[in-house]
């Protein structure tokens, strides 16, 4: 049961030792992630697309 305590103590030092993101920060990376899915999403979307039809020709 030591053990248990030392390492959840420990664990609680760390945690205070971290530097967490702004709010503001975390807006700003959820939006560019955001994004930066949907960009990738229509683009693949369109090579799909560009496959589907190349392939229907042949």
């Amino acid at each position: 049961m030591k053990k248990i305590k030392k390492f959840l103590s420990e664990v609680k030092k760390e945690l205070g030792k971290v530097k967490w993101p702004s709010r503001k920060d975390m807006v700003k990376y959820s939006i560019a992630t955001i994004c930066f899915v949907i960009f990738f999403a229509g683009f693949f979307y369109l090579i799909d697309l560009a496959v589907a039809v190349i392939k229907s020709m042949v």
